[in-house]
């Protein structure tokens, strides 16, 4: 079996998470960082552990192996949402550096664990250069989507291409809105969750025409969310096979229209782990390996 780093849709492997009790730790701590990260409501810690739960039980369930980011006092409660401070590649793993600043701490939090599993390093995104892991997506093996947002910066994206393009992978930028501005949580997986090779998720009213027509043109089937879905993480759907999905309960519409595309659907409660702080199953997972 071949196994690569560079698919958002390929069986999944192995995943590194952060457990809710690792990262919001203590129903003090979330009284005391919620409103300063932007959550929409503080989250209740208990019922936090026990959605948790659901969600890591779904990995075991399906034979997936879960590394976990521990307890780190440097980081905040944001740093359940792992798969931004760094991305898997097949060189290596590329630590980002965030575009928020409460979120600072977390590329080195990564780089740490990585090193004690000896898992390589292709290279550190620098300041002034931002990069956040939501804003990047695999259409496949050799390219690349990278949104410019406001957590990633024209330098962040210099980077990532130098680091990239000499391997032979192709970068396609997709230039995104204002939308709700630089405090809102919008990344490029907030609109678009590659579900197989020729299928995904979007929210085309926040997407860019030239990107939209990207993936078009590559054979992509769009499946489009409702609007009344998009706030409640319809578009942020976590794929771990081919047309096997894992999305936030709730949005029936859009899993309605994966079902009709011969998807398997799960959903789990994500009130606490994902509504409130804006992160859904892509949010809370760093996907490392999958498998053709």
């Amino acid at each position: 079996m071949k196994h690569t780093h560079h698919s958002e849709f390929l069986k999944l492997q192995s995943v590194f998470i952060k457990p809710a009790k690792n990262a919001f730790v203590s129903d003090i701590l979330l009284s005391e960082q919620w409103q300063e990260l932007n959550y929409l409501s503080k989250p209740d810690f208990d019922n936090a552990l026990s959605e948790y739960t659901t969600f890591h039980d779904y990995f075991l369930s399906n034979n997936i192996e879960v590394q976990t980011f521990p307890f780190n006092e440097n980081v905040q409660i944001d740093s359940m949402y792992c798969r931004d401070a760094s991305i898997a590649t097949d060189f290596g793993m590329i630590i980002c550096n965030m575009g928020k600043g409460g979120r600072i701490n977390e590329p080195q939090s990564h780089l740490e664990i990585y090193k004690q599993n000896n898992i390589p390093i292709l290279g550190i995104i620098e300041a002034p250069g931002t990069l956040e892991g939501g804003d990047v997506a695999w259409l496949d093996e050799k390219t690349l989507a990278v949104g410019h947002t406001y957590r990633t910066n024209p330098e962040g994206i210099k980077q990532l291409k130098t680091l990239l393009e000499p391997k032979g992978i192709d970068i396609i930028i997709a230039e995104l809105p204002h939308y709700k501005g630089k405090s809102d949580v919008f990344h490029l997986m907030s609109i678009l969750s590659p579900v197989d090779k020729d299928l995904a998720v979007v929210y085309s009213p926040l997407m860019p025409i030239k990107f939209r027509n990207e993936l078009l043109q590559r054979g992509f089937e769009l499946i489009e969310v409702p609007d009344e879905e998009f706030e409640s993480m319809g578009c942020n759907v976590l794929a771990v096979a081919p047309r096997q999905c894992l999305m936030v309960a709730g949005n029936t519409k859009t899993k309605k229209l994966l079902e009709q595309a011969g998807c398997q659907v799960t959903t789990y409660k994500g009130k606490d782990i994902s509504v409130k702080g804006g992160g859904g199953p892509t949010c809370l997972t760093r996907p490392k390996l999958r498998g053709v």
